[in-house]
């Protein structure tokens, strides 16, 4: 018996937000490229993790999404699943809404949907089956051309978020995060129908919040993306992305007049030092962890690692955190500030010198071992900070982002990312971190030097 024809979802919006004849959207599309520099060239490991670009008619918002699109093109082939979310215009609902097809259509031909990975997602609570969502969504489709030229082939993950709390749609896409094979797509316009000025205001605001990777100041009128923008930003603080803003204009600068904008922005999102581990490596790490442990309590020495077995992105030189926790309180932690060997080497030893080598605590038993969490950051490139005073470094700072190394004559300390969740509010981050280096909370000197950077972080629960 022959099977069954896949199921495609038809363009809705071909013909109206975008040419719907493949020569002339793939002229109006090279127009787009070429007026911001032309498809990028360059290694595959330079492109972003994640976007955030505009969903408009394309003569509107095109060569501002464009700008996003053309950082791609060093990954074709490479990338092979774009995880795409956008904001439901057509239909309100609670949660997410996944299509049922196999496919949706494009001018270029139709792109086929990961259906293991959407069937994954639909237990979660927060994600249900919901066509209606899609059959006139134009904040997905009109993406499709962009990533068809760049991309070629690939497979698609689409969902329409509705009212979604930035923990849920953090959820989901934690789940379908992946490795380099992975790309993120956010879909959102700005501030909607405001003169040319007043766009321009609101919109800036929206593009520093983004840049900060804050999203309680972002609201629906300054994105109508909103839901699906606050969870990836969400994500990016504990992965330790970070942002930058691509281009920033309105209706008012490309194809509209001026007295009624609609305001449009384009962003891409980094993993620590511009490229992120995949999954796989992820939990390599966290097993080099506890069989660094297991040794040392086995043996009561380090064990020998030979970097040459494991991935590529684990011979590279890299400096990581190996942090232990025991009923939620701190039981070690110990790392490398600076890449001085093999990652996967230098997780070994750190996770040794955690357990037992941490001069705060005395060294880990074996029948505290079940009873131990362990996590592990994999830390970005430093970055030299030169504020002229203490109040210039506090308005710097990204808090949730930012680890920070200071370091003034014999007195260093550090504090990954993680801590601003005990210590949320700047000033008393920095000065607990001046208090860890041996000096004054209130102290402020020339010499004081202040470095800042990102980290990966990823953990394994071991307790009962």
């Amino acid at each position: 018996m022959p099977s069954a024809a896949p199921s495609i979802r038809p363009a809705a919006v071909a013909g109206y937000f975008y040419p719907a004849d493949p020569t002339a959207l793939e002229a109006e599309l090279d127009r787009y490229f070429a007026e911001c520099g032309g498809l990028a060239k360059g290694e595959p490991d330079a492109v972003p993790k994640a976007i955030i670009a505009p969903h408009a008619g394309t003569i509107y918002s095109g060569p501002i999404a464009a700008s996003a699109y053309r950082l791609l093109a060093p990954a074709r082939g490479r990338i092979t699943r774009v995880v795409l979310l956008g904001p439901a215009h057509r239909v309100g609902f609670r949660g997410l809404a996944a299509p049922s097809v196999d496919a949706f259509a494009t001018p270029f031909g139709p792109i086929p949907l990961d259906r293991p990975a959407l069937d994954a997602l639909a237990a979660l609570p927060q994600v249900r089956v919901f066509d209606d969502a899609h059959a006139q969504e134009h904040s997905l489709e009109v993406h499709l051309p962009f990533l068809k030229t760049v991309l070629g082939d690939f497979t698609l993950v689409p969902l329409v978020v509705g009212l979604a709390g930035p923990e849920e749609v953090a959820e989901l896409l934690e789940k379908v995060w992946g490795g380099p094979e992975t790309l993120i797509v956010i879909s959102s316009d700005l501030s909607h129908f405001h003169d040319y000025d007043t766009a321009r205001r609101l919109d800036g605001r929206t593009c520093q919040a983004i840049e900060r990777l804050d999203d309680s100041v972002i609201d629906g009128d300054g994105a109508c993306g909103v839901h699906p923008i606050s969870g990836l930003l969400t994500l990016c603080r504990r992965k330790g992305l970070t942002a930058e803003t691509l281009d920033l204009r309105n209706s008012g600068d490309t194809a509209g007049d001026k007295s009624r904008v609609v305001g449009y922005g384009a962003w891409r999102f980094d993993e620590p030092g511009g490229k992120g581990l995949s999954d796989d490596d992820q939990e390599t790490l966290l097993d080099i962890t506890e069989q660094s442990i297991e040794h040392g309590l086995a043996h009561g020495s380090a064990k020998t690692l030979d970097p040459n077995g494991f991935s590529a992105a684990l011979q590279a030189m890299g400096a990581s955190f190996v942090t232990l926790k025991k009923g939620g309180d701190l039981r070690g932690c110990i790392g490398s500030l600076e890449a001085h060997r093999p990652l996967s080497q230098d997780t070994a030893a750190n996770a040794y010198s955690a357990a037992f080598a941490d001069p705060r605590f005395p060294a880990l038993t074996a029948d505290e071992w079940p009873a131990v969490d362990i996590s592990v950051s994999v830390l970005g490139e430093p970055e030299p900070l030169a504020p002229p005073t203490e109040d210039a470094l506090l308005a710097a700072l990204r808090p949730g982002i930012d680890g920070l190394i200071l370091r003034d004559g014999r007195h260093r300390a550090t504090f990954l990312p993680q801590v601003w969740e005990s210590l949320p509010a700047p000033r008393d981050f920095v000065g607990q971190l001046k208090r860890k280096a041996g000096l004054a909370t209130d102290h402020w000197s020339d010499s004081i030097r202040i470095w800042r950077y990102g980290s990966q972080n990823f953990a394994r629960k071991r307790a009962l």
